[in-house]
């Protein structure tokens, strides 16, 4: 049987064949290499939405230590690779050092999610703000037949229906899918029905990123079902229910990696949606995204997707302080090491957001592998070009998989329809 690996630096559980700790992010020698023991922190840390910048250091050294022992590689390929990366990173880490030689040790983290619609259009019944051209408040039902109707009409507004298309693809460059895509109808006690759908994207040697992915859509699941049999009253409650099922999900992966030696260090990152009403309820630890996509614009200047997600890796933290720019981080050689996953450690924190939805908008779910091909925009027209959401998603994956494949592909897409 194979020895169970630990972190030298931090004491985390390892993968056998994993090559950055999951826990302080170090880079790691293969096995049986003596390792060098350099202190730096367990993990990089966001508290209060600020990034401390020697600890990013730390994590992008890392980075440098990895691609320079693969300048050593008998493949070309691998080498030219590695003298890309180690020089792409050698000025994030001139930049950063350039900072913190001015005095600046930490700084804020920009939201990089553009704004989302606004609501100027007032209930004459309750005041909640609605959007422009809205037939019915969205918080009370009243018919709004203008900002001057005196005698606003109590009607319940047509229920909202959904079409929903799952699929998930191994990609052409892996041997298995560690993805896990999930939908399912949550019967609620008040006789309604909640739509659930996840998207999870597993990691660790042999199948124990797939075990991660399934053992956490089925917590999730089993978890949400017996939270929201009665309909949670507010918003905060919903989205404490999709807190709790991510914790859970989050300690059942975790509690198998310790029990199991070839399952040490795995993990996944973990997108939820959740939808009752004319609310969407989201959930999200990793890189798996969401987004929010309208043909006449979910944000105050038109555009039509907005990201409703944020990425919890490297990449995006350098993007968020201007190290690097968006499209450098879409093939920068260190945009799948995450600093919050689910089941690498014992607690993780889960972000968790309420968006309101009407007609004509599609919620999109995806895993790094579509997104990492397909841009934004991309992903927008695919969507709206295409009205049927399984061929949209067949569509996005046969896309992703020209432009090279080089993970599993993910996709859900949730079309909202009176």
């Amino acid at each position: 049987m194979t020895q169970p690996r630990s972190c030298p630096f931090c004491g985390a559980a390892l993968a056998v064949r994993a090559r950055f700790c999951p826990t302080c992010g170090r880079a790691l020698s293969p096995p049986g290499v003596p390792e060098i023991a350099v202190a730096v922190p367990q993990r990089v840390q966001l508290e209060d939405e600020m990034l401390d910048l020697r600890a990013l250091i730390n994590v992008v050294e890392s980075g440098v230590r990895y691609w320079q022992q693969q300048l050593a590689s008998a493949d070309t390929v691998t080498r030219e690779q590695a003298a890309s990366a180690l020089e792409d990173l050698s000025k994030i880490l001139h930049s950063l050092s350039q900072q913190i030689a001015l005095g600046r040790t930490s700084v804020r983290i920009t939201s990089r999610l553009p704004a989302l619609r606004s609501y100027g259009h007032g209930c004459p019944a309750c005041g909640q703000g609605n959007r422009s051209g809205a037939k019915f408040c969205q918080r009370c039902g009243t018919l709004l037949s203008g900002a001057l109707a005196k005698e606003p009409t109590m009607l319940a507004p047509p229920p909202l229906r959904f079409q929903i298309a799952a699929r998930s693809d191994i990609g052409r460059m892996r041997r298995i899918n560690q993805d896990m895509v999930a939908t399912a109808e949550l019967p609620l006690a008040d006789g309604s029905v909640a739509q659930l759908c996840l998207v999870a994207d597993g990691m660790g040697g042999a199948k124990a990123g797939e075990l991660a992915s399934s053992i956490a859509a089925a917590q999730v699941a089993q978890q949400l079902s017996q939270a929201i049999g009665r309909a949670p009253a507010t918003d905060a409650a919903w989205e404490e229910a999709l807190r709790s099922a991510a914790l859970a999900a989050n300690k059942a992966v975790y509690r198998e990696s310790r029990a199991d030696p070839d399952h040490q260090g795995m993990g996944t990152t973990l997108t939820v949606a959740l939808i009752h009403g004319q609310r969407l309820y989201l959930a999200s630890v990793g890189d798996t995204r969401a987004y929010l996509i309208n043909a006449r614009g979910v944000t105050v200047d038109d555009a039509r997707v907005a990201q409703l997600t944020s990425d919890h890796s490297l990449v995006a933290r350098l993007v968020d302080i201007g190290q690097i720019t968006a499209e450098q981080a879409r093939t920068h050689p260190q945009r799948n090491m995450l600093y919050r996953s689910i089941g690498t450690d014992p607690s993780v924190e889960v972000d968790t957001r309420t968006e309101q939805i009407d007609a004509g908008d599609v919620i999109l779910l995806c895993s790094d592998g579509l997104f990492g091909h397909v841009r934004d925009d991309e992903l927008a027209r695919v969507v709206i070009e295409q009205d049927n959401p399984e061929r949209a998603c067949i569509t996005l994956i046969d896309l992703a998989n020209r432009r090279g494949g080089s993970d599993n592909i993910s996709v859900v897409i949730i079309r909202v329809e009176r």
